[in-house]
């Protein structure tokens, strides 16, 4: 049975937030990666539904939800996302991020481990400091400032979107869902979301690669914690994967063959059946 989503709007430290939820039962929290939204995630929320309460926020910088004059940085959303779940009541709560999701779980996880029972990262930022080379452009001075403007017409947003293709999924552009593209087109055609995006890739990235790695810490976590990881990931080596979860004392790694920086979106039965495992591991043990 597949449970229907719900979209709600919710103030966090004064920030107008949306989000969508669904379901009962533990509390589920879905954190998606820069530059997407809370709609990534509609491809696995009603399954997830049928055994947790699942909220998924936009995160600021999204047109559906506040953006702030803020430095974008990781600490600033893992703030944003503690203020989340105080606005909801949420005291413990599982973890699931993808991407810069990903990293703002894993700071959360490591800031205030009492209140993260588990955590699922999904090609997470964080775990090394390789990065494609086109997301370190990102620094050279004035060159996203100078692609706004034509990345907010229409025929620029489309262009965008298909580019995004190819660095985040793995298979042939015309396999990725209809849905995510449109809505990569609408989100990059309203005001503040580019600026909001480009803000966010520039505190996560330098020109040397990811600012912030988190590798050594992960022996501090004592909540389960599993690793998803699209083998054929253009944006994060499948290594760091590796890695991390050598370095976990409560650890697994589910990697999916064939599949890119977004198994949720493009590989989502594959991505329901290794959270399912994991939830299932943790209810027998």
């Amino acid at each position: 049975m597949t449970l229907a989503v719900e979209e709600h709007n919710i103030a966090v430290a004064g920030l107008p937030t949306r989000y969508l939820t669904a379901g009962t039962g533990p509390p589920l929290l879905l954190l998606h990666g820069a530059g997407d939204n809370s709609l990534d995630w509609r491809w696995v929320m009603p399954t997830l539904a049928a055994t947790h309460r699942v909220y998924a926020p936009d995160l600021p910088g999204s047109p559906d939800s506040a953006r702030p004059v803020a430095d974008y940085s990781p600490a600033f959303f893992e703030r944003f996302v503690a203020g989340f779940l105080d606005a909801l009541g949420v005291e413990r709560v599982a973890m699931v991020g993808n991407s810069l999701g990903g990293l703002v779980a894993l700071r959360l996880a490591l800031s205030e481990p009492a209140r993260v029972t588990a955590l699922v990262l999904v090609d997470s930022a964080g775990l090394g400091r390789a990065v494609n080379p086109a997301f370190t452009s990102v620094n050279v001075p004035g060159l996203g400032e100078a692609t706004i403007p034509f990345w907010r017409t229409p025929v620029g947003a489309h262009q965008r979107a298909w580019g995004r293709t190819a660095l985040l999924f793995a298979h042939h552009p015309g396999s990725v869902p209809r849905e995510w593209l449109a809505e990569q087109c609408r989100l990059a055609l309203l005001p503040g979301y580019l600026e909001a995006h480009l803000a966010a890739l520039r505190a996560l990235v330098s020109p040397l690669g990811q600012r912030e790695v988190l590798v050594d810490r992960l022996p501090l976590l004592k909540m389960p914690v599993l690793i998803v990881w699209g083998a054929r990931d253009r944006v994060f080596p499948e290594s760091q994967a590796r890695e991390a979860v050598a370095r976990l004392s409560e650890g697994s790694l589910a990697l999916i063959p064939d599949c890119g920086h977004m198994p949720h979106v493009e590989c989502p039965d594959r991505f329901l059946a290794a959270f399912d495992e994991f939830i299932s591991v943790r209810a027998n043990s």
